[in-house]
């Protein structure tokens, strides 16, 4: 049954695809209409802001909500035509500020680990391969349709950065420091770890949340020089991303520093522009309880 849905579906997503942008946004919108008219994915959305906005009335919590609807029909659309996109066009509409903050550590013989969230367009953001002098890698997660799985990794690659499962990460990026070969490693910190691999709360938009402390592990064990890729919505269909430093010297770091470095700056981002964010992601499903208490109080034991 996977792979007769797979060979149904895939055909038409790269004929709609090859169909220019300003079309496709034609098709967002009426999208857009429907999931307000559905109210998609409305108890999880909502509550989430509730927890995360408590100062904000309930109309103010919709009107994000149906922004973030907005964007997300939008970025349903932009990842469909990631298939067809030239490295030419998703550079020009994907702009990276601070590269020299990157070519300061290449020249220093360092490799880089860049945190990056499920904010804006995650996948345009794989296009920032174009923009470097060293190799853009990504961590996946792989799916369970192996059909899916293998056209995401397809569409995740398109712009010749190199995919590893996170089992297979820290192999890979030893290979290419021994070759000397100079890397930037994205990692998408901002989901939910699985609940066995918990390892330290503290507290995100008004909440006691577990977050993933791969970045600052890999980063430690590599003494990679760590950035946050923030990412931003300038108009519809162009983004901008700046490279702002986060820690230079991970082995001179306190345990969990920079995990909390990072996280203080995607919450900093979210509360600017709060519909660009994925609110209708189960954040806190593995949260005994939402409400926020001293961050110091939070750690979990490994």
């Amino acid at each position: 049954m996977r792979a007769i849905l797979y060979y149904i579906t895939i055909p038409w997503v790269y004929l709609v695809s090859w169909l220019p942008l300003w079309l496709l946004y034609r098709f967002s919108d009426a999208l857009y209409v429907l999931m307000r008219i559905v109210k998609y994915r409305n108890k999880v959305i909502l509550e989430n802001l509730r927890y995360a906005f408590p100062e904000k009335t309930e109309k103010e919590r919709t009107i994000i909500r149906n922004r973030f609807y907005r964007h997300f029909c939008d970025l349903i659309f932009e990842t469909i035509k990631v298939v067809s996109i030239s490295h030419s066009e998703i550079k020009r509409r994907v702009t990276l500020e601070n590269l020299e903050i990157l070519e300061q550590y290449y020249t220093q013989g360092r490799d880089v680990i860049a945190v990056v969230a499920h904010y804006g367009n995650w996948e345009w953001l794989t296009s920032f391969n174009l923009h470097l002098q060293a190799q853009g890698c990504e961590v996946y997660h792989p799916l369970k349709n192996p059909y899916m799985d293998r056209f995401m990794l397809r569409l995740r690659s398109r712009f010749k950065n190199f995919n590893f499962t996170m089992d297979s990460t820290l192999r890979e990026v030893l290979k290419m420091k021994k070759a000397n070969h100079r890397y930037v490693l994205g990692l998408i910190a901002d989901q939910s770890p699985a609940k066995v691999k918990i390892q330290y709360r503290t507290v995100f938009l008004n909440q006691n949340t577990a977050v993933h402390v791969g970045p600052e592990k890999m980063a430690t064990a590599l003494n990679d020089a760590v950035v946050y890729f923030k990412m931003d919505k300038t108009q519809r269909g162009h983004y901008n991303v700046t490279i702002l430093p986060v820690c230079e010297s991970p082995k001179q770091t306190q345990p969990h520093e920079i995990t909390e470095s990072h996280v203080r700056i995607l919450e900093q981002i979210i509360r600017q522009r709060p519909e660009l964010w994925l609110w209708s992601h189960k954040r806190w499903k593995y949260s005994p309880y939402r409400t926020a208490i001293d961050p110091s109080s939070l750690a979990v034991q490994s």
